[in-house]
């Protein structure tokens, strides 16, 4: 057959969606199908191993079912891969492509790459706009347009209406409000009253699917390419196909979500996964689609099996804060992820690595992400991120931490969510206060402290919490910055207040814990 007229369809590994641009715009009989594990695109941090198993995995499961479809399929694994420009240098030369037709990428980095390798190539590369996310860049950027700050919040709104996700004929969002979150901040006491429940004890474990050989192959190749990667194989079990994605969004639906929102924001030792969908793994490469998850949520509120607070707070996450990190990231790329608006410079500590720390609510957070590559969105903005953010951590070296460690981990969404939101590093534009909390947050949204060194109940001298102290250090050392802020004022003045000597004999004390961490 000649080769004038055949294309290839280049894959990338998470635009692993049968509703891929590029794959819709080719031709089974007569296209074919690329996919390549660049080693120097998988090695370029030292990622997490459930986060290359997720990837690698995913991906040579799709290109299996697309092959079983009929397509003509190219496969290029780790051992054959160092990087994409010599595996497709030599595709071009050996299969004379008439063209390459890829999905736009999802991060920035990845776009260059991109375009430089459109300069290199002896063949045309066709880039095809993505259809990822429900508000496209473009759109993004004229609802931004003119506004020194963004709300979250108003973006929501927006995207309720253009979706009609939870809306009446009039227009009006159901139930009347737009925002049930005061209904999903149940605390650890709430949670004791309710008889403690966990999901386990009525409806068993996630239906974490066994490793196949698929997935075991993989494990193997990634123990001889990246032997000294973060985990372990065995421990690995999230869903890697669309089948068993689907199979484990609709055991949340049907089991799960009812009690989400209550207990959304709760964190309690030995249980990492609790009410939570854990689904931002499978949809950050596509093997979810955004609306369908919302609209699964939505259908479950309109037949009586879901209450409204929890379906609310579930598709806020999906169509609201995704898509706005989403968003902000490409509103404010290159130079997003440089930012340091508080001119944090201390270095990340070496326990992030190890989980070895008697701070037990890092303890219990670390442990979880250094074995399985996860944790809820509140573990990590107000245990990790709050700890980052109150030690004055340098902002770049936590973001390298976060998007080695989290199997959900993409340039586009932990810059925006960490630098923006958790340590305040864009000045403000994301969020207008920064999320910074002493002991007493923790001490009530979790059981961390019952089995802590510290107590969150002493602000200084032995046995503080360090948060406390931490908190403390955080407006003496931003007071400037924070005064005029309406949301943060009465902070500093409440910490201005204190009279100077106490204030001074408080000072050291978190410089001293600081310095002393490993």
């Amino acid at each position: 057959m000649s080769q004038g007229g055949v294309r290839t369809v280049w894959i990338l590994a998470d635009q692993l969606s049968l509703n891929n641009p590029a794959l819709l715009t080719a031709k089974k009989e007569r296209d074919s199908l690329l996919f390549i594990e660049s080693r120097q695109i998988f090695g370029k941090l030292p990622y997490h191993r459930h986060r290359l198993m997720l990837l690698l995995s995913a991906m040579r499961h799709y290109a299996d079912e697309r092959e079983a479809e009929g397509w003509r399929v190219e496969y290029h694994r780790l051992p054959d891969a160092p990087d994409m420009r010599s595996v497709l240098a030599g595709h071009c030369r050996e299969r004379k492509p008439s063209e390459i037709l890829v999905t736009e990428p999802n991060n920035h980095d990845e776009r260059l790459a991109l375009n430089s390798l459109t300069k290199s190539l002896d063949c045309p590369l066709r880039i095809i706009p993505s259809r990822q996310f429900l508000c496209s860049e473009q759109d993004f950027a004229e609802l931004a347009h003119g506004k020194k700050r963004l709300l979250m919040e108003n973006f929501y709104r927006e995207m309720r209406r253009r979706t009609g996700l939870l809306m009446e004929s009039d227009g009006k969002p159901i139930g009347g409000d737009w925002n049930y979150d005061v209904e999903n901040r149940a605390t650890l006491r709430d949670w004791k009253k309710a008889g403690s429940p966990l999901p386990e004890t009525v409806f068993g474990e996630l239906p974490r699917p066994e490793q196949d050989a698929i997935t075991r192959q993989v494990a193997e190749d990634l123990e001889r390419a990246f032997p000294n990667a973060q985990g372990k194989a065995a421990d690995f079990a999230l869903p890697v196909t669309r089948e068993e994605s689907l199979r484990w969004l609709a055991d949340f639906i049907a089991k799960r979500l009812p009690n989400f929102g209550t207990w959304q924001d709760l964190m309690i030792q030995g249980e990492p996964d609790m009410f939570h969908s854990i689904i931002s793994p499978m949809l950050n490469m596509g093997l979810l689609d955004p609306l369908e998850c919302a609209k699964a949520a939505e259908s479950a509120y309109s037949q009586g099996k879901a209450p409204l607070h929890a379906v609310e707070g579930f598709i806020r996450q999906i169509i609201g804060w995704r898509e706005f990190v989403n968003g902000v990231y490409w509103l404010k790329m290159p130079t997003y992820e440089k930012v340091n608006g508080l001119e944090a410079a201390r270095a990340l500590p070496a326990f992030f690595y190890h989980g070895r720390t008697d701070l037990n609510c890092l303890h219990q957070t670390l442990g979880e992400v250094l074995k399985g590559g996860f944790n809820h969105h509140i573990q990590r903005l107000m245990i990790l991120g709050n700890f980052l953010l109150l030690a004055g951590v340098n902002p770049q070296e936590a973001l390298r931490w976060f998007n080695e460690m989290y199997v959900d981990a993409h340039d586009w969404v932990m810059a925006a969510n960490l630098l923006g939101m958790a340590l305040h590093a864009d000045g403000g534009f994301m969020s207008t206060k920064p999320y910074a909390a002493g002991g007493a947050y923790i001490h009530k949204m979790s059981n961390y402290c019952e089995g802590c060194s510290y107590s969150p109940d002493i602000k200084t001298g032995p046995g503080a919490c360090p948060f406390n102290l931490l908190y403390w250090n955080f407006y003496e050392t931003h007071r400037e910055r924070f005064a005029n802020n309406p949301r943060t004022a009465m902070m500093v003045r409440s910490w201005m207040k204190r009279p100077a000597e106490e204030r001074a004999a408080i000072v050291p004390q978190p410089t001293a814990f600081l310095d002393s961490l490993p």
